[in-house]
């Protein structure tokens, strides 16, 4: 009789050593599926979104896959009407946006001013890449964009914001309203420019969302598809402008902006003609964008069907 009391003992005190153990197991339990319930409420929101664009869309599909190997964080190739993913690493994680925050800079700018009205420049600024704009320099608005997309004039997109109603912080929250407006959930920008990594931020789905948005605006499409092109201020100080993205009008590619911080690393943000139709590819915090790009380049090109879909 007193075996099974003493076992009994033995027992008890082995529950009590191992209920730190099992309780902490029950929490990270718990928290995981917590994080799983999240990324799913956020993946089944996006994918909620519109999916046909158009009133017959043709959806790509690849005919040889294969495992990318590129240095990008996060990336993502996507079919700018149908919104079709190809192909995606990270594609929910946030990142830096750097200088492809230029690219809403130029949709709430083209929403507001006409290409040939006059801005003044209101401040000069070094920082990062910039034109060497001067104080009280006056140029067309189309000018301006020219240097804020091609050369990724940080001065430029700084004009551009600065002569907006009610100055620089009125148009920065007209950014965020228009990123609402688009749905991209994931998305915000605290400067024109996209200098502030910590305020500035996207995902490479959302990057690409905003990408095939923005290249349906005529005139921003003509100006990001542009190698070279001249402007000058109102009293004929010239510059001559290089596009940095070394990609286009190769393989299909007609843009569309490049992007770089110490932080974000290297963005880059292409859209490419296959078959008539375009397609989005994003790179980000890559080690090497324009070899990444090419690599994805090389997973779409000649290797995509399309499916014809009827609403």
């Amino acid at each position: 009789m007193k075996k099974p009391k003493l076992l009994g003992k033995f027992i008890e005190i082995d529950f009590l050593l191992f209920t730190p153990l099992i309780l902490f197991c029950l929490i990270i339990i718990l928290g995981f599926t917590d994080l799983i319930f999240q990324i799913y409420n956020f993946q089944n929101k996006t994918q909620n979104l519109p999916f046909v664009t158009s009133k017959e869309a043709k959806i790509p599909v690849i005919k040889l896959d294969f495992v990318p190997q590129i240095s990008a964080k996060g990336a993502i190739i996507m079919d700018a009407d149908s919104k079709v993913l190809l192909y995606s690493k990270n594609p929910y994680l946030r990142f830096s946006t750097a200088s492809t925050t230029k690219i809403m800079t130029s949709l709430t700018a083209l929403d507001y001013f006409k290409k040939d009205q006059i801005l003044t420049v209101r401040q000069a600024t070094g920082e990062g890449s910039v034109l060497g704009l001067q104080k009280d320099q006056q140029f067309t608005f189309e000018n301006l964009l020219y240097a804020m997309l091609l050369p990724s004039a940080n001065d430029a997109a700084l004009a551009i914001s600065q002569n907006y109603p009610n100055g620089e912080n009125a148009f920065i929250d007209k950014m965020n309203t228009k990123a609402n407006s688009l749905k991209l959930y994931n998305t915000h920008y605290s400067d024109p420019a996209g200098l502030e990594d910590s305020g500035d931020f996207t995902t490479p789905f959302d990057l690409a969302r905003l990408a095939s948005f923005a290249i349906q605006n005529s005139e921003f499409k003509k100006i990001v598809g542009t190698k070279e092109f001249t402007i000058s201020d109102l009293l004929g100080n010239t510059y001559n402008l290089k596009n940095l993205n070394i990609l286009l009008g190769e393989d299909g590619v007609n843009g569309v902006k490049t992007g770089y911080t110490e932080e974000a690393g290297q963005v880059l943000v292409t859209s490419k003609l296959e078959k008539g139709k375009t397609i989005i590819i994003v790179v980000m915090g890559s080690k090497d964008r324009f070899l990444d790009t090419q690599v994805l380049l090389n997973l779409v090109s000649n290797n995509l069907s399309y499916l014809s879909i009827h609403p």
